[in-house]
């Protein structure tokens, strides 16, 4: 059975439901979102972020998508969970916001935007509904992201299982090429092979797939270069006695995950296997205290702490984790000024590190995804020390 990546109406409806409660409960009468993470979580329009504004428009009982014309056929065939409302080019003779003017004419309520909107476009606002009672930022989409819908852990898990897949081929890539005695392939080849993978395998296996900005990617760095946390990829071969971080993830349906492993390729030092131990530990502390009730502050208090116990806090250079959902970096943050509670449904990364100078640097991460029973990583991929060399 092929894997859906579209959510359904019914979906839609329930998300728009618990909008609207959180709006009659601030009273708002109209709410703008403008970021496309936040137009895809509520109409399930997925769309090349230009000049061009894209707004979700909700009121009490309707939702309208802003969009330009040359997003029109692409909307409807992406059957939107939105009416459309139609400006022709930006900035426009008549211009996109003077139209959104036009659908809400004589709006006297409250209306309210999005945190994600930029000064200028809150200004742009305001000259909109002249006549509106209240114009106040509003966080009520961001607050409900939080949480996940059984939908959206769906597609969650099959996006973890995905990046997991890319973990595996990009293992294999190197491994073929080291059996084969020829040279060792690059950064960049290994990222390139393991992004089409994983695009492979959702054009093979899914329906109805989501084509997001980011949809398969990773950073591959190796060498004395993995010491700096989300270095891009080079022509760098990967070379025998040097270890490699292989941080790779995917978005299906619009949904986030990533697993990220360190690997050595050929056998590793003592002094290799002495840094390992101590990321090792530290992320599975750290995945450990990913628990409902307790704050994100302490899961990254913990493992860091462990970190520095050991001697090695002078190659700390991030927290524990992040939030994910549509984007692979968004709230709640893993982090010790963070004193969110974590709770069921929320799903967060767990990668502590250590970066050593001129030498290399060691992250193991995992979506870890909030549950009442415990900490759930929904990616899988082998982490032991014997698990990890490339032979």
């Amino acid at each position: 059975m092929r894997f859906s990546q579209r959510l359904d109406a019914q979906f839609y409806e329930t998300v728009h439901r618990d909008i609207r409660d959180r709006m009659k409960a601030a009273g708002i009468d109209l709410l703008l979102l403008d970021s496309n993470d936040d137009v895809i979580y509520t109409t399930g329009f997925s769309h090349y972020t230009t000049e061009r504004p894209v707004v979700c428009a909700i009121t009490l009982s309707d939702t309208f998508l802003l969009i330009p014309e040359l997003e029109r056929t692409h909307a409807a065939h992406q059957k939107i969970a939105a009416e459309s409302i139609v400006y022709f080019e930006f900035p426009g003779i008549v211009r996109p916001f003077d139209v959104l003017a036009r659908a809400f004419a004589g709006m006297k309520g409250t209306v309210a935007y999005s945190h994600a909107i930029s000064l200028a476009r809150a200004q742009q606002i305001e000259a909109t509904f002249p006549d509106a009672e209240r114009i106040i930022p509003s966080n009520i989409v961001q607050q409900m992201r939080l949480k996940k819908y059984p939908e959206e852990i769906r597609l969650h898990r099959e996006a973890a299982r995905l990046s997991d897949s890319m973990v595996e081929a990009g293992v294999e890539l190197i491994r073929h090429a080291m059996r084969r005695g020829g040279p060792l392939p690059s950064e960049i080849e290994i990222e390139s092979h393991v992004s089409r993978h994983a695009m492979k395998i959702m054009h093979e296996e899914h329906d109805e797939v989501m084509l997001v900005q980011g949809l398969a990617s990773g950073l591959v760095y190796s060498g004395a270069r993995s010491a700096f946390p989300h270095g891009m990829p080079t022509g760098n071969p990967v070379k025998i006695g040097e270890s490699i971080i292989l941080s790779l993830g995917c978005r299906v349906g619009g949904r986030a995950a990533e697993s990220e492993r360190t690997f050595f390729i050929g056998e590793p030092t003592s002094v290799q296997i002495g840094h390992y131990a101590v990321a090792f530990e530290a992320q599975r502390m750290a995945t450990a205290a990913l628990i409902a009730g307790k704050t994100c502050a302490s899961a990254d208090n913990l493992a860091l702490a462990y970190i520095r116990e050991n001697g090695m806090g002078d190659y700390l250079l991030h927290r524990v984790g992040h939030g994910m959902g549509i984007m692979f970096h968004e709230p709640p943050w893993v982090e010790g000024g963070d004193q969110t509670v974590l709770e069921p449904g929320m799903i967060t990364s767990s990668e502590p590190a250590i970066f050593v100078p001129g030498f290399a640097g060691y992250r193991i991460a995992d979506t870890v995804l909030i549950a009442d029973e415990g900490p759930d990583s929904m990616t899988v991929y082998p982490r032991r020390l014997d698990e990890v060399v490339i032979q």
